[in-house]
C-alpha cells in the first residue's frame, strides 16, 4: 500500500469516532472538502466546523470501503457509508476522490445522490419525532 492509501484508509476509519477535530486534522491548512453538489468548504477550521454541524444528528457511523485505488497523489475510494440517526440506519453509496499533499488531504470530493441521503435522513428524523 502507498502512504496516501494508508492515510485515506485511516481517515475513513476515523469517521467512526465522530470527532470533528480529529477528522479535520487529516487536511492541509488550506484543504478543501467538497460534497457534491454543495459548495466546497475551504480551510481546515471551516472543514472542522462543517463536519461538526453535519454529524450533529449522527449517533454512530461506519464506512465500508468497497474498492480503493491509488495512483500518485490521487486516491479514489468507493464506499458504503452506514450511519445511525435517531436509531435508524441510513446507508449511502459514495465515491470519494482524495488529492493528497505531504501526507495530508489537500482536496476531498465526495460524489453521492443527495436526494437518497436526504430522503433517508428525513425519514429517520420523522420516525424519531413520532
Amino acid at each position: 500500500m502507498t502512504e496516501n492509501e494508508v492515510i485515506v484508509r485511516e481517515f475513513i476509519a476515523a469517521w467512526a469516532n465522530l470527532d470533528p477535530v480529529q477528522l479535520a486534522s487529516y487536511f492541509t491548512e488550506d484543504g478543501v472538502y467538497h460534497n457534491m453538489p454543495s459548495n466546497p468548504i475551504r480551510g481546515r477550521a471551516n472543514i472542522q466546523a462543517f463536519i461538526a454541524g453535519f454529524i450533529r444528528p449522527w449517533q454512530e457511523t461506519d464506512w465500508d470501503i468497497i474498492s480503493l485505488v491509488a495512483a500518485g497523489n490521487t486516491v479514489i475510494a468507493e464506499r458504503a457509508d452506514r450511519t445511525k440517526v435517531s436509531d435508524q440506519l441510513v446507508v449511502l453509496p459514495v465515491v470519494g476522490v482524495f488529492i493528497m499533499a505531504d501526507g495530508k488531504i489537500k482536496e476531498w470530493r465526495d460524489y453521492f445522490d443527495l436526494n437518497s441521503y436526504m430522503e433517508q435522513l428525513n425519514a429517520a428524523l420523522e420516525r424519531a419525532n413520532n
